[in-house]
């Protein structure tokens, strides 16, 4: 089977299949590789309202009805109750201490709420990766996308006009000859790019490490009902992404509608050790140590049963040294990743497909113009991003990767002592919820190229990294080399974790639209429209043209129009099976002449 296409994008996860349909609204020639079949297991899967503003932004530029419903809770479940979901009202955390209880306090437990959204209709949304990645390929499959499960590559050539991509489907050969190829594959080292280009390990540059035991499970109980008599917070303790704060690492906990919970301990590699061998006898032991060693978590799971087998991965960092090149380019999971901690994956998943959207719609112009128009098949309509366009998407990617990294490293560093590891939390915050505030009262087609993550930001970039210098120094003056878990958190002085939390108030005050940092509050932060609107002038706003802003604030702007659904050949599918996952794709004649690359 011989397949030619302008655009090749190997991996249908959510970001490679939304690209794809992206490009093929805008009316690029896109064949979308997969190795496996859907539906299947994934992670990576609590968004945020970051994530969800990128998802509102390309379903409005690309007639996108269905992201738009996914957007926000209510939305889903009014207009797609079928593909599972889990609510996610805000970012919950406690610390936990080995062989103890969680320590009931009232408003000075070791907790800390933070609220995204003011009510359930508009709050954000764990996505269950098996149904929505099936989804997002249904329909990048019905916007005209050849897609092709099954699909194993072994070797990529580039050339001038694009690249020869071979591979075999079902005991068939197949030879895909593209004018761009986009890897979704994940992986790192292990992607298909980076193995048929050998593209360096950046990893060395990165200070984040962490292994991961994980699963899916039925049966869990919820925090309230082991804690009945904690003061209420902003929202329900446990319709968030709940983060326990451990010793050697943390673990996080995300509950489903439907009571399944994906749950995971991320463990640092001195973690790891101080756990002797339980780590080498596998990860159901290494799972049921960590339990018995907390006792309240033990208590949350004591009865839950896994949806499929416990697995431990001893590290999931990468990072490659580069993301782009001639006529290709990587989806940032393809590129780099660090740490679930603060559920960054998908938003900046989603900003690449905005950026690349962006990049083809900017090299479909030039092309339809006629200047840089490559000849033969790698341009026949359109064209691909030029030199310029994917140096910058590089540079942003590389800048995002150290700044996630940098922050991550800081809460690890955080975590010999809560306070520390609250006050540390308060950067992220600050940071993502002065970007949201701008990003929904000022939409604008620059926000997919503003630096995710407060990049760019002369008052938030360098915070990160001081941050990061600051708790390293404090985590070695008590003894711990760093990286948070140790198996025996050490104590630092009360006078420094107070330095620190002051410092930190201070430092973000220029971007605190939320009213963060409040010792007042007792870590339990609102969503809290008043104060916001008091703070206008942070935004560089008057207060009458912030009140103006608040229905878009509060999530009540109504839907979009959308054209009309034209229903397109699923040129794809196998009407016997859910996505065409039996038979294989016949090549279909298109009505333009289609010249082979040489």
């Amino acid at each position: 089977m011989t397949l030619e296409c302008e655009v090749a994008i190997v991996g249908s996860g959510f970001a490679g299949s939304l690209l794809a349909r992206v490009l093929a609204v805008q009316g690029y020639d896109v064949v979308l590789l997969e190795r496996g079949t859907h539906p299947r297991f994934a992670i990576g899967e609590s968004t945020t309202p970051l994530a969800n503003l990128s998802l509102e932004r390309l379903a409005t530029r690309y007639g996108l009805r269905d992201c738009y419903r996914l957007a926000a809770h209510g939305r889903w479940l009014a207009h797609h109750p079928e593909l599972r979901r889990g609510l996610k009202r805000g970012f919950t955390y406690y610390r936990h201490h080995p062989g103890e209880a969680f320590a009931d306090r009232g408003l000075d437990s070791e907790r800390l709420l933070v609220a995204a959204s003011p009510e359930d209709a508009i709050a954000d949304v764990h996505w269950m990766r098996s149904d929505v990645d099936q989804h997002f390929v249904r329909e990048a499959i019905a916007a005209g996308v050849e897609y092709l499960d099954r699909a194993e590559l072994t070797s990529a050539q580039f050339h001038d006009q694009g690249a020869l991509l071979r591979g075999a489907r079902a005991g068939e050969a197949i030879e895909i000859r593209a004018g761009f190829v986009v890897d979704a594959s994940g992986g790192g080292p292990s992607g298909f790019l980076a193995r048929q280009l050998a593209i360096p390990s950046g990893l060395e540059r990165t200070r984040t490490r962490a292994g991961l035991v994980f699963s899916h499970f039925d049966g869990a109980r919820p925090m309230h009902e082991l804690l009945p008599s904690l003061p209420a917070g902003p929202y329900p303790d446990d319709w968030a992404a709940v983060h326990h704060i451990i010793d050697e690492g943390w673990m996080y906990s995300l509950r489903f509608d439907d009571g399944v919970t994906s749950a995971g301990f991320l463990l640092t590699p001195r973690g790891v050790a101080s756990l002797g061998d339980t780590a080498s006898a596998g990860a159901e032991r290494l799972w049921a140590a960590l339990l018995e060693r907390y006792p309240t978590i033990g208590a949350a799971f004591a009865e839950a049963t896994p949806t499929m087998p416990i697995t431990w991965v001893p590290r999931i960092q990468h990072r490659l040294t580069r993301a782009t090149g001639p006529r290709w380019a990587l989806l940032p999971h393809a590129y780099a990743f660090v740490d679930p901690l603060f559920s960054t994956g998908i938003a900046w998943g989603l900003r690449a497909v905005e950026r690349l959207g962006l990049m083809f719609e900017d090299a479909r112009r030039r092309g339809a113009e006629g200047t840089e128009r490559a000849r033969g098949a790698a341009a026949l309509r359109g064209g691909v991003p030029d030199a310029a366009a994917l140096d910058s998407y590089e540079r942003a990617l590389a800048a995002e990767a150290d700044q996630i990294d940098t922050l991550v490293a800081g809460a690890y560093e955080s975590m010999v002592q809560f306070e520390l590891f609250a006050a540390q939390s308060m950067l992220y915050f600050a940071t993502v919820s002065f970007a949201e505030v701008g990003q929904r009262i000022a939409p604008d087609d620059s926000v997919a190229w503003r630096g995710f993550l407060g990049v760019g930001d002369p008052v938030l970039e360098p915070l990160f990294g001081e941050s990061l210098r600051r708790l390293t120094e404090l985590a070695r003056g008590c003894g711990d080399a760093g990286m948070g878990g140790c198996g025996t958190a050490p104590v630092i002085p009360r006078h420094e974790c107070r330095a620190f939390v002051e410092w930190m108030a201070k430092a973000i005050a220029p971007r605190n639209v939320a009213g963060l940092a409040d010792a007042a509050r007792h870590n339990l932060y609102p969503v809290d429209l008043d104060l916001l609107v008091e703070r206008h002038a942070l935004l560089g706003m008057t207060r009458e043209r912030l009140m103006e802003s608040l229905p878009a604030l509060r999530g009540l702007s109504p839907e979009p129009s959308f054209p009309a659904d034209i229903p397109i050949e699923r040129r794809s599918a196998d009407p016997s099976t859910p996505l065409g996952m039996i038979r294989p794709i016949v090549p279909i004649e298109r009505s333009e002449s289609r010249e082979l690359h040489s």
